[in-house]
């Protein structure tokens, strides 16, 4: 555990608001672009991608409300606040691992192959680079303020970066070899981490529930 003063503590949680602003913003726009050409493009795959992109959301949202009721009630245990966080991001990784099956198994059902879009590899170069950045920053934030449902949260955005990284090595194989169902065999990998880190972010949930010292 990193310790850090109530000034830093402070800080810290204004750069944990801003990051999860950011991140509600970000996806919204970047599920109504991916949404919006996968439909012009008939890509279903970059289309599933916008849908992805609002799960996320809800997980950014889950933070942006922690950090405004801890600052809003700072007397009140954190644990408290923390423990409702760590149930959406939960709850956010699980309905993306259920997405990626259901989105897995409709395409081998159907033998849909992975469409190549120009929209498509640069939606997906895009959101490499700013969810990478976003976890890294997360992270560090996280690790400062010693918050569960933040690293959990960055977790969410990793599920998303592998995402994105699935669907451009995809259509990238597909246009070079015309081997199908890349995708969705990368995407049984992502399923089963983000369900553990949906699982974890539940345990963690139930950890804060009964701990007696939730006021760092």
């Amino acid at each position: 555990m990193i310790e850090v003063s109530d000034v830093d503590t402070t800080r810290y949680y204004r750069y944990a608001l801003l990051l999860g602003i950011f991140t509600v913003v970000y996806n919204l726009a970047e599920a109504g672009v991916s949404m919006a050409f996968g439909l012009h493009d008939q890509a279903l795959s970059l289309f599933g991608f916008g849908v992805d992109s609002l799960i996320e959301v809800v997980s950014g949202m889950g933070i942006v409300a922690m950090v405004l009721r801890i600052q809003h009630s700072p007397d009140t245990p954190r644990g408290a606040f923390e423990t409702a966080a760590l149930r959406i991001t939960g709850v956010s990784l699980l309905l993306l691992a259920m997405g990626l099956l259901a989105t897995a198994v409709y395409n081998i059902a159907l033998g849909r192959k992975p469409e190549t879009t120009v929209s498509g590899v640069i939606i997906s170069l895009i959101a490499i680079a700013i969810m990478g950045s976003l976890v890294y920053l997360k992270t560090l934030v996280g690790r400062r303020l010693n918050s569960a449902p933040i690293l959990a949260d960055a977790a969410c955005s990793k599920v998303c970066i592998y995402m994105s990284t699935v669907v451009l090595a995809a259509s990238l194989i597909y246009a070079a070899t015309g081997i199908g169902y890349a995708d969705s065999l990368g995407a049984l990998g992502l399923i089963y981490f983000a369900v553990q880190e949906g699982r974890e972010a539940f345990e963690k949930a139930r950890g804060l529930e009964t701990c007696d010292d939730c006021r760092d």
